[in-house]
């Protein structure tokens, strides 16, 4: 069964494309390369349709929520004008969309799920202490906060967490071993990606067959690339994987475990790994604006390194700038660094930011989620059946 929905042209011919849409290579096709998005948009419809063995449901909208007429698909008109394909109007049971909308899909309500037991939850805040996924976290949903960083419940590991974990691996033992070995000389390409190879193969069970052929191949092209751009640059006078711990930050305890910290004497440079896009960080790297008040994870994550560092009672190091180095190369085929110097103003949103979530945390004001339509924790709550009642937060209909 293959299920083909949204099948209109507001959402694909006619839809305004952020970045570029999506591409299929040319060698999948004999005819070439595409002439243009039209042509690559035919091929994605193309290879939708094909994926089906037995069952094709292809769907569309009539009308907008406003009452408006949509337009179906160019695609859909040029398969029916070949085909005699027959056409169901689907008309929902009103039973069936009330139950829909119980669970909360399509409406801007909070969940609120069933306070834990009092002494559970005092035993975990009285040995919580924050970190920037703790805190971005919260911020973004403080049932997030409460699954993943309170009560802990385990995530099954993925493709991407993994191949990420393992590219993480590689670059530290790039580091490590120039470091024991005495000369400050990087061991070679092919040792390097070695490392990357032991650490997929000892996690070989995170990924299927296709995806571990897959993602090997891809960490072998990038890692070459990345060594073969960045070696020369690479500063040696570092430390690799640091463990900051017993922080304090206006009675805030904080921690952290930074990839790697670049020294100029006591100027410190933080380095963080991303794997992933690098062109779809940009809102991630920003810092408070009227659109995204609270700022980008990336940017408090930026900050709140600083704050550990220049705060670590064990060492006399101030920070000059964060560092994000992008593993995975742009639309270009570069290896893209996003540097971000903090300037005081950074310093005070942050430090608030952090003693507010702090503040709340204590409150136990974690048992509310946040209401947004696209959170998996507040999707997850309704879904289950977990809430106790749903909160109203104001958010707008989408059409």
């Amino acid at each position: 069964y293959v299920f083909l929905v949204g099948c209109n042209a507001g959402f694909w011919e006619k839809k305004k494309k952020p970045g570029g849409g999506y591409k299929l290579p040319d060698t999948m096709f004999s005819s070439g390369p595409a002439s243009n998005d039209e042509e690559e948009l035919r091929r994605l419809f193309y290879v939708a349709i094909t994926r089906a063995e037995q069952h094709l449901y292809i769907s569309y909208s009539r009308f907008r929520n406003d009452g408006k007429e949509m337009e179906p698909s160019m695609f859909i008109v040029e398969i029916l004008d070949k085909h005699r394909l027959p056409l169901e109007k689907i008309v929902l049971d009103p039973e069936v969309l009330t139950a829909f909308t119980a669970l909360g899909f399509g409406n801007a309500e909070a969940p609120e799920i069933e306070k834990m037991e009092e002494e559970y939850i005092s035993r975990a805040l009285d040995k919580f202490v924050m970190n920037v996924t703790a805190l971005n976290n919260y911020l973004k949903c403080p049932l997030e906060f409460y699954f993943r960083n309170l009560i802990r419940i385990p995530s099954p590991k993925n493709e991407n967490t993994e191949f990420g974990s393992a590219v993480h691996y590689a670059l530290e033992k790039l580091f490590r071993k120039m470091q024991d070995g005495g000369a400050n000389r990087f061991p070679a390409k092919e040792e390097f990606i070695n490392d990357f190879n032991w650490y997929m193969e000892r996690h070989r069970e995170s990924f299927t067959k296709e995806q571990y052929a897959r993602r090997l191949e891809y960490g072998h092209t990038i890692l070459a690339d990345y060594y073969d751009q960045r070696l020369a640059e690479f500063n040696t006078i570092v430390s690799i994987e640091l463990n900051i711990r017993n922080v304090l930050i206006d009675g805030v305890p904080l921690k952290g475990k930074l990839d790697k910290l670049e020294f100029d004497g006591k100027s410190v440079t933080v380095v963080d790994y991303k794997t992933g896009d690098p062109d779809k960080a940009k809102t991630k790297l920003s810092a408070p604006s009227e659109k995204n008040p609270l700022g980008g994870d990336y940017w408090r994550q930026a900050v709140f390194y600083k704050l550990l560092v220049d705060h670590y009672p064990q060492k006399d190091w101030k920070v000059v700038s964060t560092e994000f180095d992008f593993i995975e190369p742009d639309k270009k085929k570069q290896y893209k660094k996003e540097k971000l110097v903090i300037s005081p103003a950074d310093i005070t949103t942050v430090t608030q930011q952090i003693k507010s979530t702090w503040q709340k945390i204590q409150d136990r004001e974690f048992y509310i989620g946040c209401g947004d339509k696209d959170c998996h924790w507040c999707s997850f709550v309704k879904t289950n059946q977990l809430a106790i009642t749903l909160h109203e937060t104001g958010g707008d209909e989408e059409e």
